[in-house]
């Protein structure tokens, strides 16, 4: 794993947690966390499989 991998392996939980963290709070809705972590996941899968 490269150091890039790495580090997308980390962020992406953590991006996660605080969009379900800021939910709780009344922060975000519903349909804000689950394009947050869409985004997250595609951003994370698609880097972390080039090269």
């Amino acid at each position: 794993m490269t150091d890039a991998q790495v580090g997308l392996s980390i962020a992406t939980p953590v991006i996660v947690i605080f969009a379900v963290t800021l939910y709780r709070m009344g922060v975000l809705q519903r349909t804000g966390v689950v394009s947050a972590v869409l985004a997250a996941g595609a951003i994370a899968a698609s880097l972390f499989l080039q090269k």
